[in-house]
């Protein structure tokens, strides 16, 4: 069974969303939503999380967590099974409430702190269930455009607001354009690596060492585990000798995680004898050891 690719380490930042199992409610009433909210401000105090921003819809959700003691996972089995637990002694069910594990990216906090946010509290106007963020009681747009509400204690609204302004009037008003500005703009998805890394070249190379930690786990998706690698026509120059070009192959497939058929088509070689290259620098390797 797969996993998805967890890097964790001090002061990261993450856009994590959770889907109902067989994608049903996880919300079923109010009170269930009191109740997620409940548990969700406990974890933040208990695992010392940052909560940037977060939206509850009717069979997902959304958080914007910054964990300063490297406690991701920790944290997340404790809000997912808490929140399980209360929500079926509540119904009288018994099972999932969520469907396998959590979804994670992590996002470089400088540059996409603020897309997020915005990106997370216009999931209601998105999926046309109100015609402005204001309406929605169950994001945490009101309480960091300071619209006559009082923030829930888990929220944090300072690095936000201290973004967009000096005075907390005029932050808040900044605030409630730039998410305004957001409705016809495009997702920050678009620019993710791997469908889990969401930032720059500078950030996502200080995340090198945590991907070769990550890079023989069969379980975490190709993908993921390779979301950061050289391109082929660096690993692969046209120009050297057929012993340069069989090592260059090897290396491409066993540390970069390139296919076979890949290799093939960029060197516009038979698969065949991509294969009989790696099978032969594999075997080289082991009588070396």
């Amino acid at each position: 069974m797969t996993r998805p690719l967890r890097i964790e380490f001090s002061g990261a930042l993450y856009h994590l969303t959770a889907r109902g199992n067989g994608r049903a409610a996880i919300f079923l009433d109010d009170s269930d939503r009191h109740l997620y909210l409940s548990v969700l401000g406990d974890v933040v105090e208990r695992y010392n999380w940052i909560c940037h921003a977060y939206c509850l819809m009717g069979n997902h959700y959304h958080l914007l967590i910054e964990t300063p003691d490297a406690n991701l996972c920790a944290g997340m089995r404790q809000l997912n099974g808490i929140y399980t637990q209360r929500f079926n002694r509540r119904h009288g069910r018994v099972g999932h409430v969520f469907q396998g594990r959590f979804k994670s990216i992590l996002v470089e906090k400088d540059s996409y702190l603020l897309e997020v946010c915005r990106y997370i509290v216009l999931n209601p106007v998105r999926a046309g269930i109100v015609k402005h963020p204001e309406d929605y009681p169950w994001s945490s747009f009101r309480f960091t455009a300071g619209c006559g509400a009082h923030a829930p204690a888990f929220l944090s609204t300072d690095w936000v607001l201290a973004q967009l302004g000096r005075n907390r009037w005029r932050a808040r008003k900044n605030y409630r354009e730039f998410v305004l500005g957001g409705t016809a703009g495009e997702s920050p998805w678009k620019s993710t690596v791997g469908q889990c890394l969401l930032g720059g070249e500078p950030f996502l190379k200080k995340l090198l060492p945590y991907l070769k930690e990550k890079a023989l786990l069969t379980e975490i998706p190709r993908g993921q585990r390779f979301a950061i690698r050289p391109l082929l026509a660096g690993l692969l120059p046209t120009v050297q000798s057929r012993l340069e070009r069989d090592r260059a192959i090897h290396i491409a497939h066993m540390h970069h995680g390139y296919s076979q058929q890949e290799i093939a088509a960029h060197l516009g070689l038979h698969y065949s004898t991509v294969s009989r290259i790696v099978q032969r620098e594999r075997e080289k390797s082991r009588s070396k050891t």
